[in-house]
């Protein structure tokens, strides 16, 4: 699972703008920021690596809609030890963009501006345009701090065909069973003797931990962003997981494999039938879609304690930060790449592609904005896999899911919390360390972590 973390962290980095997801001033400096003003001069912007077809067109559209603007981009990947010395160097850029999951850590050092002015200014209500709980991933001290957009939501992709051979339904499929989850992963799994050649569900169990608890009724983090890894909620998602990987030979057996399939290309888990199912995130639809003709796919969604359909909030922002100089053509631009008539332009490009690209097999997998009035007019206009039943009902499913989505809460430690989290679940799945005692030694490192940054 190590190569295949690492490869979805590029793609994840790739997602900033695309369509495949220390000092003072924060609220001072907002307070005395003019976010009304008529945006003009130059604007500079960070973090923009890779922009696609989708990228370009938001791009395009805000410079057609503010055009008294001059934006001047650097196209290098965000990096967080970077964004702390230009910082503390005083040489911030304009706008920077950034994952949904540093912003609460920025804000409570001061780094970046809230930017509830912004939205006021704009008439925006940050609760109307984006789905709530993308709201919340940008929410800290009841203030928000950044610009959403993207959501990327993860589901269960299957492989009809192995499901098949192994008689499992997508209804055994179900989170809220987990004994019976357990028995269609085992039963998936295929053994050459003591190595595994199929794995039968493969959870991203460390990736994922996060959606992982949360599904089982627990979480990382509180109303006021304190850590809460070591939950008794928490302690059975973890006692789950280990179940499900010793069912299909071992956490360490299964990640050595997962993590040798080249989940990008020919060699991909689905065309080659090396998995029964696994959860990825809405991104990984279009990976597939050169391989349309060669895979059986399928999709449920995950599901809560109660049975109810459930996903984890997760995607990229724009954030001003504290040194900006010219706030508030900032504000104005990040709002404008986020509008309903930009998200419109993305999908016409995109459609445009779809069309031209004959390795996409004609199948335009939609475009998840962060917006359910955007992402509703792509579904019904753009989205499609005409002749692919299996892509058509990926699609519909990460869709239906979209709007039932937790935020993973936000917290001025988030980053530590997730680290000190896959610490805690790779020595639990390994069998160094009970599901207890690994999240107890997690929830004091972080809990530590929490009261250095936040003064607790």
């Amino acid at each position: 699972m190590r190569a295949r973390t690492g490869a979805a962290c590029a793609i994840a980095a790739a997602l900033l703008l695309t369509g495949c997801g220390g000092g003072g001033g924060g609220p001072e400096a907002s307070a005395e920021t003019d976010f009304g003003a008529v945006p003009e001069g130059t604007l500079s912007g960070w973090g923009f690596e890779n922009t696609d077809d989708v990228g370009r067109a938001r791009l395009d559209h805000a410079a057609a809609a503010l055009e008294g603007v001059t934006v001047e981009l650097d196209q290098t990947a965000f990096d967080a030890q970077k964004f702390t010395t230009l910082a503390v160097s005083g040489d911030m850029p304009d706008v920077v963009q950034i994952d949904r999951q540093f912003v609460p850590t920025y804000a409570a050092q001061g780094l970046i501006m809230p930017l509830d002015a912004c939205f006021a200014a704009h008439e925006v209500d940050p609760q109307q345009h984006w789905y709530p709980h993308v709201a919340d991933d940008v929410t800290w001290n009841d203030q928000m701090w950044a610009v959403p957009q993207f959501y990327q939501p993860p589901v269960i992709l299957t492989n009809a065909r192995v499901m098949e051979e192994a008689g499992v339904s997508a209804d055994d499929l179900d989170t809220s069973d987990p004994e019976a989850m357990i028995a269609a992963a085992e039963a998936m799994t295929v053994m050459d003797g003591s190595s595994v050649s199929r794995v039968g569900f493969d959870p991203q169990g460390v990736s994922k931990a996060q959606q992982w608890l949360l599904a089982f009724g627990g979480g990382v983090v509180d109303e006021e962003g304190a850590p809460t890894l070591d939950r008794e909620e928490n302690v059975a998602a973890v006692e789950f997981l280990q179940q499900l990987y010793e069912a299909q030979g071992g956490f360490a057996e299964v990640d050595g494999f997962i993590s040798a399939i080249d989940i990008f290309g020919d060699g991909n888990g689905y065309a080659n039938d090396l998995v029964g199912a696994a959860v990825f995130d809405q991104w990984y639809l279009n990976v597939l879609t050169p391989y349309a003709d060669d895979v059986e796919l399928g999709a449920v969604p995950l599901r809560d304690s109660e049975g109810e359909p459930f996903t984890a909030s997760g995607g990229s922002s724009f954030v001003i930060p504290a040194g900006a100089q010219n706030p508030s053509a900032a504000c104005a631009w990040a709002i404008e790449l986020t509008t309903a008539d930009a998200w419109r332009a993305a999908a016409e490009a995109r459609a445009e592609t779809t069309e031209a690209e004959a390795d996409r097999n004609g199948i335009n997998t939609g475009l998840f904005t962060g917006s359910p009035e955007s992402d509703q007019f792509i579904r019904d206009e753009f989205a499609s896999a005409e002749g692919y039943p299996g892509f058509q009902e990926g699609i519909d499913t990460y869709y239906d899911v979209a709007a039932e989505g937790t935020s993973v809460g936000a917290s001025p430690a988030g980053q530590q919390v997730q680290g000190e989290l896959e610490n805690a679940m790779t020595s639990a799945l390994l069998g160094e360390a009970s599901p207890e005692d690994a999240l107890a030694q997690a929830q004091q490192a972080a809990m530590s972590a929490y009261n250095q940054v936040s003064g607790g």
